[in-house]
């Protein structure tokens, strides 16, 4: 069935959830060096479509699912749990046409995916603003309150931000309830770190880390063009992408990447 296969079935369903399992199981992904992060997504959404759709059988052409699982089952790999506590789990969160609510989903689908209670540390992208208008507090607080929320229930020990300047991260500082543990700076667009920042991360003990995510990881056209090509004759224009995760798990002791990877979930829009 194959391609067949998969394509009837993201006919039928509502929500498509895709993760694409440890990267460095895949060795056509690890012998491959992206020149940037949004290549490397869109190879890897790509290769787990290919891999999951050739994997489609006549029986599961029957099946109607509202949410639609893609993965590749030998990537997958869960954490030992006697070797938790040897190993920090962080995660990078951007929200793509999605609201707040969707912290909750991502968060727990990592956790699952991962085999863990928790996550050590989720930093969130600043959700894209209309064109003209300016990131501000009042329109991060709604996305840090579901964070703040997760810290609670003990889903996360650590959050924090991305691309904040000083002003931004001030206002964040003193306005939330759990503060900001880490701010990631883009040094793309600044080469040395605003020293008005460091001095007020400094003061907050506010972690500065340097990261060269493009400020759009993953929009709707890039996801429905990676679909259309995966997938002959999918009605790609059909899927929304909703939020995209990165993970990775580091072993503390020696600094070394165990485990990455990515969890993408997107809706089927009416028409």
């Amino acid at each position: 069935m194959g391609t067949e296969g998969a394509r009837a079935l993201l006919e039928r369903a509502g929500r498509l959830t895709l993760q694409t399992g440890n990267l460095l199981n895949w060795g056509c992904l690890r012998k491959k060096c992206p020149a940037t992060p949004g290549e490397e997504v869109r190879d890897c959404i790509q290769k787990t479509l290919i891999e999951w759709s050739s994997k489609i059988g006549q029986d599961q052409n029957q099946e109607t699912l509202e949410v639609l699982e893609c993965t590749v089952a030998q990537a997958i790999e869960k954490i030992n749990p006697e070797e938790r506590d040897e190993l920090k789990v962080s995660a990078k969160l951007f929200i793509v046409g999605s609201n707040s609510s969707s912290i909750r989903d991502a968060v727990d689908l990592a956790c699952s995916a991962l085999g863990v209670a928790r996550l050590d540390s989720v930093i969130i992208a600043p959700p894209p603003v209309e064109d003209g208008t300016n990131l501000s507090l009042e329109y991060l607080q709604p996305y840090w309150k579901e964070l703040e929320n997760l810290v609670q229930n003990k889903k996360i020990v650590a959050i924090g931000t991305s691309d904040l300047d000083k002003a931004l991260l001030e206002q964040l500082y003193m306005w939330a309830q759990v503060k900001p543990s880490s701010n990631q700076v883009n040094l793309a667009s600044c080469c040395v770190m605003p020293p008005d920042l460091t001095a007020f991360a400094k003061e907050c003990d506010i972690q500065l880390l340097t990261h060269n995510d493009p400020k759009e990881l993953l929009c709707e056209a890039s996801f429905q063009e990676v679909l259309q090509e995966s997938i002959q004759n999918v009605k790609a224009n059909k899927w929304i992408p909703l939020w995209l995760l990165r993970y990775s798990v580091i072993v503390k002791s020696r600094g070394i990447i165990k485990s990455k990877g990515y969890i993408i979930q997107a809706k089927g829009n009416a028409s």
